[in-house]
């Protein structure tokens, strides 16, 4: 069982400073590391921890934080308007490009198969690795060091979804 790390990959060390730089708190690595593995590495060494229990918790701390800012930002939108605002924000295609910001596929413990078909860059794999990490951070440091990584990441989204809301609102008002 080798836990050696590939060329492409770096070290969790790296991700754990950034994220607490971003928090102002601990991130644990060894919770980290289970953040960045995916399933086919831990199927390759042995069946090692892998990410997706993270994934299903940061799933959830995920939407709660958007949810929350949805809520507060936008009192006059109904259920379902602010429901496809959510989804907008934490779609696998939204979470996937905003992985960019850690370059968060840079850090995966993929299996060969994953990293020889370009796993590092899936939507799919990032937008599980962001929301496993959020889950990492949560476990590690609290719901307020995960809701500042969440911010952090997707601010920029909810402001365009604030925007979209508007005009939401207005064409509704017209």
């Amino acid at each position: 069982m080798s836990d050696r790390t590939s060329p492409e990959q770096r070290p969790v060390e790296e991700l754990s400073r950034y994220l607490t730089e971003v928090t102002g708190e601990p991130v644990d690595e060894p919770l980290l590391t289970r953040a960045l593995t995916h399933r086919s590495y831990s199927h390759e060494n042995g069946g090692l921890p892998h990410n997706e229990r993270l994934e299903f918790l940061g799933d959830s701390v995920l939407g709660l934080v958007v949810t929350d800012h949805l809520h507060g930002a936008h009192p006059d939108l109904s259920e379902g308007e602010l429901a496809k605002l959510r989804s907008a924000v934490v779609s696998a295609r939204a979470l996937g490009g905003e992985a960019g910001r850690l370059d968060l596929g840079d850090y995966f413990r993929l299996g060969r198969g994953e990293e020889n078909s370009g796993g590092r860059a899936k939507n799919s794999i990032l937008a599980d690795g962001v929301e496993a990490v959020i889950g990492a951070v949560y476990l590690s440091s609290g719901l307020d060091a995960a809701t500042t990584v969440v911010h952090h990441l997707l601010d920029e989204l909810m402001e365009q979804s604030q925007a979209n809301a508007t005009r939401l609102q207005s064409d509704a008002d017209a």
